[in-house]
């Protein structure tokens, strides 16, 4: 398996798209506007101008896109992936979506001849850069199994946690957990802040404490800078929180730290703050928007 097809190269998908490369992969590459992947294209990246034309022929074809909608049109639409791939082409959705979406692109994929595998990743773009991304599959476990070296070229932790939509199911939860570690570590700096302490010792102090995390190691720094820009939108990150919450109601669950974190990321993009980072939650701690 070395050909490639790869459907959504913006800020997680242009470096898990080198890291292929860089794995010995060819990579066919289709984007909307040739302009903005120049730079992938002349690393070697193959451009096609239509999507048909990116995923004929591949042994594999990765789609990574932002909302649900954009999930069904890529699998769905007329002439694109399902109409156009060879039958046999292992068809692997990295994007986080809804798992009901994956179970019945699954079935469609199945009827018509194809393998498919939701893989959702999480790590953000340290993680798609340094390809130590978490990869959370499902799907049937032999076709795990043939994609596990696919996988290996773009993260360093891949699980396989059952049947279809399994995965999208792992990095929902994964989303849940985020939040609330989001929600804190903007709620402790905006704190500290307000008591003068010294945000540099404060950090130090926190990352040798019981409140280390991922997310205080990438994010802090990025505060203290006023650095805002995205790892992960805004936008993408109330998709997430949203598809968690309306999944949890479904079953009967009641996750209101989830729904108070997303409400007021959503206030925030209302704002207009909806293409910043996720850091940006501070400035609603901060009323700083």
């Amino acid at each position: 398996m070395k050909n490639i097809g790869f459907i959504g190269v913006g800020i997680m998908g242009r470096p898990m798209v080198r890291n292929l490369m860089k794995a010995g992969y060819e990579v066919h590459i289709y984007a909307r506007t040739r302009a903005k992947v120049e730079d992938v294209i002349a690393d070697g990246a193959v451009f096609h101008e239509d999507m048909a034309g990116c995923v004929k022929g591949r042994d594999a074809v990765i789609t990574i896109v932002g909302q649900p909608s954009d999930v069904e049109d890529v699998y769905f639409t007329e002439g694109k992936v399902l109409d156009s791939a060879d039958k046999g082409t292992y068809l692997i959705d990295m994007s986080t979506t809804s798992p009901a979406l994956e179970q019945r692109i699954f079935a469609e994929a199945t009827a018509r001849g194809y393998r498919f595998l939701d893989a959702p990743v999480t790590g953000g773009e340290v993680g798609a850069i340094a390809g130590t991304l978490s990869i959370l599959v499902g799907g049937k476990e032999k076709d795990f199994g043939a994609c596990r070296e696919l996988f290996e070229a773009m993260g360093s932790t891949i699980t396989y946690y059952g049947a279809s939509g399994a995965g999208q199911h792992a990095k929902l939860a994964n989303q849940i957990l985020q939040a609330s570690i989001m929600s804190g570590l903007s709620e402790a700096m905006a704190y500290a802040e307000s008591k003068g302490l010294d945000m540099n010792l404060f950090m130090e102090g926190a990352k040798a404490g019981a409140g280390q995390n991922r997310l205080l190691e990438v994010y802090g720094p990025r505060i203290l800078e006023g650095d805002m820009a995205p790892g992960f939108f805004v936008d993408f990150f109330i998709k997430d929180m949203k598809l968690g919450y309306e999944d949890a109601v479904s079953d009967g669950l009641e996750l209101s730290s989830l729904k108070l974190t997303m409400d007021h990321y959503r206030e925030l993009s209302e704002k207009g703050l909806g293409r910043d980072g996720m850091q940006s939650l501070i400035k609603y701690y901060r009323n700083d928007f």
